[in-house]
């Protein structure tokens, strides 16, 4: 990350380095004395960060609902011959070059509102980093097709944001539930409530688990590549 985050210290926790994400364990640690067990079969917790921008969203709506293998597939498929995806780039495409990526329709349409509203200056996706998560959350959710998870997942690993929980996340629920030995997976609700005790760090906690559930199922789960 670069040093345009530099004006966030003090205001909002920003992720950037395995250091801090070694601060956020130690913290959450000193905060939930349970996760002691968790850490300690986890392994190493992945940073995955990447460069806040349309790219870094695109990757993300593109990664969704598909295994690994397929979204990189596409993804290699729509990037132009320098490497670099745009929404200038993504704008200027013919309308039909979705079906030659193998994007579905409505994830097609998604990027194409994201990228009409980037090169309108409507969206300023990496000056949108710099701002508290709630008001960050509401301006990307404001777009048709992108929910709550996908703007989660966007200021955690682009936005480096320290205190998001994609309570949303199946393999983050799974891994909860099996962690604590609930009856049954906490829904989005329920998480979300669970995971208030690990603010600020909860990007660090979300972490945690996918780790956590990765050594249990054998198969990375983070929702970044």
């Amino acid at each position: 990350m670069d040093s345009a985050f530099e004006p966030l210290r003090g205001k909002v926790q920003i992720i950037r380095n395995e250091d801090d994400v070694r601060q956020g364990l130690e913290a959450l640690l000193r905060l939930d004395p349970r996760l002691a067990p968790i850490v300690a079969e986890a392994g190493v917790i992945p940073l995955r960060l990447r460069e806040p921008g349309f790219a870094g969203l695109a990757h993300i709506i593109v990664s969704q609902m598909v295994s690994r293998a397929s979204a990189e597939a596409i993804w290699r498929r729509m990037l132009p011959a320098d490497g670099s995806l745009t929404a200038e780039g993504y704008a200027l495409l013919h309308a039909e070059a979705w079906r030659e990526f193998g994007l579905s329709r409505a994830k097609a349409e998604t990027l194409s509102r994201i990228a009409e509203a980037v090169t309108s200056g409507r969206l300023d996706l990496s000056g949108l980093c710099l701002k508290p998560p709630g008001e960050a959350l509401g301006e990307l959710t404001a777009l048709k097709g992108v929910g709550p998870w996908t703007a989660e997942v966007y200021l955690m690993f682009c936005g480096g944001h320290a205190d998001v929980f994609p309570a949303g996340d199946v393999a983050l629920q799974n891994a909860v539930g099996t962690a604590f030995g609930l009856a049954a997976r906490p829904q989005a609700k329920t998480l979300a409530e669970l995971s208030a005790v690990w603010s600020p760090w909860r990007s660090v906690a979300a972490r945690l688990f996918w780790a956590y559930y990765a050594t249990k199922m054998r198969r990375d789960m983070v929702p970044i590549g």
